[in-house]
């Protein structure tokens, strides 16, 4: 056979888990009761829908009343500029109504913040779960409402040994394969621990995979193809034709007509073929067959060349 160069994937295998691309635990900042639940369980939201709303009577009685404050403070502050403007007061009585209204404004805001916590909205996109409360129930900052999940793209969290560290980089390739189905899903790692688990000797990455069709769960176990690396001429030969030796591993190529055995340095092994990393030059002729019965520059006559 001819030796030609040849495209070849160095990937590895490994599992991990799959997880939301952002997750949340839906919970109240202050205590109340439930008036409105505007969600279904099991649907999808949009960022900044409203989830959960509660009992703000007496802060909206509070911003009224403030409100008021407001428009009186604002009237009073409107006539001692004027008086000032035409020396008729002094600069400490108008500093004196000048705050007042600032106390004021402040005082509305607070009133308008704190009424804005009544107000649970959704902080992203996403798929609300099941909720743990009812209308009318009185909530705490402690209680469980529902959780909301992003899932198109999902995380892929894996691990790999740690020597593929310097090989495992953002922007690597990995396909993904849940064990219920041999659908392959495409998918890129994006951030790699910068450190190895002196426990288990692994580095820990992460990585992203398009879901848009939602056929991806949070929390499925998965199995994981690694592209480590994609080379583009690589000298591959079939495993058969390496001829174990004292001294490390050699092949047989046809030269003058004769066999001559070749040192070579193996690399990345496939199902059936392994790459020779030196040794073999891309138009060498090598012999694929016979193996057994070749000896150093025994005479070889070639039947076919392919």
């Amino acid at each position: 056979m001819i030796v030609k160069p040849k495209p070849l994937q160095n990937i590895i295998f490994s599992n991990g888990t799959l997880i939301s691309n952002e997750e949340v635990l839906i919970q109240s900042e202050i205590s109340g009761k439930i008036t409105q639940i505007q969600f279904e369980e099991g649907r999808r939201v949009k960022k900044n829908d409203l989830l959960i709303k509660i009992n703000d009577a007496e802060l909206q009685a509070t911003l009224k009343k403030n409100q008021s404050r407001e428009t009186l403070a604002r009237d009073k502050e409107f006539r001692y500029k004027q008086l000032l403007e035409k020396g008729l007061t002094s600069q400490q009585e108008y500093d004196v109504a000048l705050s007042e209204l600032n106390s004021v404004f402040a005082d509305v805001e607070l009133t308008q913040a704190q009424i804005d916590k009544t107000e649970i909205r959704a902080p992203f996109n996403g798929v609300v779960g099941l909720r743990s409360v009812s209308l009318g129930s009185y909530i705490s900052p402690q209680t469980k409402i529902a959780t909301l999940q992003s899932i198109n793209p999902m995380k892929v969290d894996f691990s790999v040994p740690q020597k593929y560290f310097s090989l495992i980089k953002a922007g690597k390739s990995i396909f993904v394969k849940q064990s219920s189905t041999d659908k392959l899903f495409n998918g890129k790692i994006y951030a790699v621990e910068p450190k190895i688990d002196q426990n288990t000797r692994t580095v820990q990455a992460r990585a992203l995979v398009p879901n848009d069709r939602g056929e991806l769960t949070p929390g499925a176990y998965i199995e994981i193809d690694i592209v480590l690396e994609e080379l583009n001429n690589a000298v591959m030969v079939p495993t058969d034709v390496i001829v174990p030796d004292i001294e490390g591993k050699k092949i047989f190529i046809y030269k003058n007509g004769k066999a001559v055995p070749v040192p070579v340095e193996t690399g990345i092994r496939t199902e059936d073929e392994i790459q020779i990393v030196s040794g073999l030059n891309i138009g060498d002729t090598l012999i694929v067959s016979g193996i057994i019965q070749l000896r150093p520059n025994a005479p070889v006559k070639l039947n076919s060349i392919n």
